[in-house]
């Protein structure tokens, strides 16, 4: 019989994928990494959805989505969201059904809000954080109730945005990508290793991908009861660099997800 942990470490893998950027620095100045130019990958109306797996069993659907330019306090920025959502089957254990909205400035300098809903089970969370960049500092909030600011270093993107600006970089094998990011609770410097180049399948068709594996030290949860707990992701080694595959490997067992559709958006005119 299926576990009742199991549609609960789905949630948990989805939102670890975009949190999985994570070590502690120290408040000092760094240098981060910079995209080359050229066309942007990505544009508003581009979705991607994904079948969730636990082993064999199907968990779910994800969606990543590229939302129409907006403004955040007069600000022009696209609109990322990321959201799951168990199966019928998964429902009965626990269900899941959450959101979570990044917005980053025109340019993908930084970001400027970051929204984050959960339902899954009985557990409850509304979040919202607020970027105040006059004074360098980002601000968590649940249900209403604020913490203290935090201060975050320049160029500090949030979670899921951290994903676009990864998507903007001419990838290598043997890149290190880096980049600050906050989930309004503390800032840290994400770091992604590009491993290689290789041809995978996925859904019946062949991919030429490059492998990225992010850092998981300080990612908790089930990656941290895990001795060798590992996140892979393949991105197409085309100008989109599109995600086609997530697994990760953790001490429970193994989660899959994987491109089942994907809708491009439409570049901006001139």
């Amino acid at each position: 019989m299926m576990s009742f942990s199991i549609p609960r470490r789905s949630a948990e893998f989805l939102w670890a994928v975009l949190l999985v950027f994570s070590l502690p620095v120290s408040a000092q100045e760094i240098a981060v990494s910079s995209p080359a130019g050229g066309t942007r990958p990505f544009h508003p109306g581009e979705k991607l959805t994904y079948e969730l797996r636990w082993e064999f069993i199907p968990a779910g659907h994800a969606t990543l989505e590229v939302l129409p330019m907006t403004t955040v306090e007069g600000v022009a920025g696209f609109h990322f969201t990321a959201k799951a959502k168990s199966n019928r089957f998964v429902d009965t254990f626990y269900k899941v059904r959450d959101r979570v909205e990044g917005f980053a400035d025109s340019g993908m300098n930084r970001s400027l809000l970051y929204k984050k809903k959960q339902r899954e089970g009985g557990h409850k969370r509304n979040i919202v954080v607020n970027f105040d960049w006059q004074n360098r500092t980002a601000r968590y909030v649940n249900f209403d109730k604020p913490k203290d600011p935090i201060p975050i270093l320049p160029g500090t993107f949030d979670p899921i945005s951290a994903f676009y600006f990864v998507r903007l970089f001419d990838l290598k094998a043997g890149m290190v990508l880096q980049r600050p990011i906050t989930d309004g609770k503390k800032n840290v410097i994400g770091r992604v290793a590009v491993v290689k180049r290789e041809t995978i399948q996925v859904s019946g068709r062949d991919y030429d991908t490059f492998l990225l594996k992010p850092e998981l030290e300080h990612v908790g949860g089930v990656f941290e009861k895990s001795e060798n707990a590992e996140i892979r992701l393949w991105v197409t080694a085309d100008s989109r660099r599109l995600l086609v595959r997530i697994e990760s490997e953790v001490i429970v067992g193994s989660f899959v997800g994987e491109l089942v559709s994907a809708e491009m958006g439409t570049p901006p005119e001139g």
